[in-house]
């Protein structure tokens, strides 16, 4: 098998049995070693895993009799027009057709969030109307933070929680099909300042309940936005209680957790669960750690579609296990995302729409200003005097959306690149604000 493994890998130390397994052909195969290689998988082939064996089959082959076979799809970003990506809906669109053109349709498809960009009800439309392209009609959604940014969710669960949620008040929801068990979070609705994604105590009620019925034998698929295990919380890439999430799903034999919000592909495997972040449809951001911020990536020109895609789960009932293989929308094989700035052909890549060595250090604000800039305030301590007004405008090429921790001054509205939002400041004291959509951007302003 043709492999491109990850020397950055974020979760290489994750502790794995060291138990070996033995291929058809009678040689040792370290469990380590597979697990590894599985996570790279060429797109041209699909691995399952039956007695401990590995099995591979070609990606896109009819399904098998008993198999359940659905697409995830995530991140489209419906409105977003910068330089990572000036046409997000016809890359939407190239991701339903590639699922149109596979020869076994998919039972149902999952989308895992930032349906839109802005959370703007033409956005939503844009979406749907490419979604009801598909040959396969059944769509289940979660939200991400871009779907709830401008009124909390209201809009997004008029529009999609209705379909599945059965009462729940925040949008998650459970279903069955072919002996397996879904179950639809969201952790992207109680954003705390400083903090990670979050499913919050009502939702993790639920979920206990949700599974207390279940046979341990019951194959379990988790789908949310946020990854429900920590990939990179420097960045907000992990869900503050996802453990305990997690910590129902311990009794079953297979438990597989899909994930967007990260733009790229990673797997990790903790005992009976097994983890997995998807592409984008829209843009790819870079690896953890490897820029100053994470945010869209521009990519050389022609290798868009190199780094977008989908992403193919089969099931079969009487192996009890999941295959996951990624599929890119150029059909070549997928690979980790590169280091924004690094040598060679992705020397020109740049971060949110600017060089990738960018920081918020390098611009400059006037008296009462503070930018945005590469997921960071700058100033991140201001200083004013009472009576005078603060304007945060923002750098990015992905929106922001300002809050007061402590309710002294109102939220601004959803802040586009080049967008800006001022706020009056007239009593002396000391004013913490965060990001509510990305809430490990925190900053404080001290009023004299």
């Amino acid at each position: 098998m043709s492999t491109n493994t990850n020397d950055h890998d974020p979760h290489s130390h994750a502790e794995h049995s060291h138990a070996e397994t033995q291929d058809e052909s009678g040689s040792d195969v370290d469990r380590r070693g597979f697990l590894r290689c599985m996570s790279w998988a060429g797109a041209g082939m699909l691995w399952s895993v039956s007695g401990g064996v590995p099995h591979s089959s070609l990606l896109g082959a009819p399904a098998a009799k008993g198999e359940l076979f659905f697409v995830q799809i995530s991140d489209s970003h419906i409105g977003f027009n910068k330089a990572a990506n000036a046409d997000v809906t016809e890359t939407l669109r190239a991701a339903v057709a590639k699922v149109n053109a596979l020869p076994t349709q998919p039972s149902f498809l999952i989308h895992t969030g930032d349906i839109s960009q802005l959370s703007k009800p033409s956005e939503f439309d844009t979406a749907d109307q490419v979604l009801r392209e598909a040959r396969t009609k059944d769509v289940f959604f979660v939200p991400g933070e871009h779907d709830v940014a401008s009124d909390n969710g209201a809009s997004y669960l008029e529009r999609y929680g209705k379909r599945y949620t059965r009462g729940t008040t925040g949008g998650w929801y459970s279903f069955d099909h072919s002996g397996v068990h879904f179950i639809g979070l969201v952790n992207v609705l109680a954003l705390k300042a400083g903090g990670l994604g979050t499913l919050g105590p009502e939702q993790l009620e639920w979920l206990a309940k949700d599974v207390k019925h279940l046979s341990t034998s019951t194959p379990i698929v988790v789908f949310a936005h946020v990854p429900l295990w920590t990939v990179y919380p420097e960045w907000g890439w992990a869900t503050d209680d996802g453990a305990r999430a997690l910590g129902y799903l311990k009794r079953f034999g297979s438990v597989t957790v899909l994930n967007g919000h990260i733009h790229q592909t990673m797997q990790k495997v903790e005992g009976n669960v097994s983890f997995h972040t998807a592409m984008s449809t829209a843009f790819p951001q870079p690896r953890p750690g490897t820029a100053p911020a994470p945010g869209p990536m521009t990519v050389p020109a022609g290798h868009l579609r190199d780094v977008l895609g989908i992403t193919e789960v089969r099931y079969l009932s009487h192996h009890k296990h999941l295959a996951v293989v990624d599929d890119t929308l150029s059909g070549a094989a997928p690979a980790p995302v590169m280091a924004a700035g690094e040598a060679g052909a992705r020397a020109a890549a740049m971060v949110g729409g600017r060089a990738a060595g960018a920081s918020a250090a390098t611009r400059s604000e006037g008296a009462g200003q503070i930018g945005i800039d590469n997921f960071a305030f700058n100033p991140k301590t201001l200083t004013v005097k009472a009576g005078e007004s603060v304007t945060w405008t923002n750098h990015d090429d992905v929106p922001h959306r300002i809050q007061s921790a402590n309710d002294k001054f109102p939220p601004s509205t959803v802040l586009d690149t080049k967008a800006q939002y001022t706020v009056p400041l007239t009593a002396a004291g000391e004013y913490p604000y965060f990001c509510s959509l990305h809430p490990k951007m925190i900053g404080t302003i001290i009023v004299t």
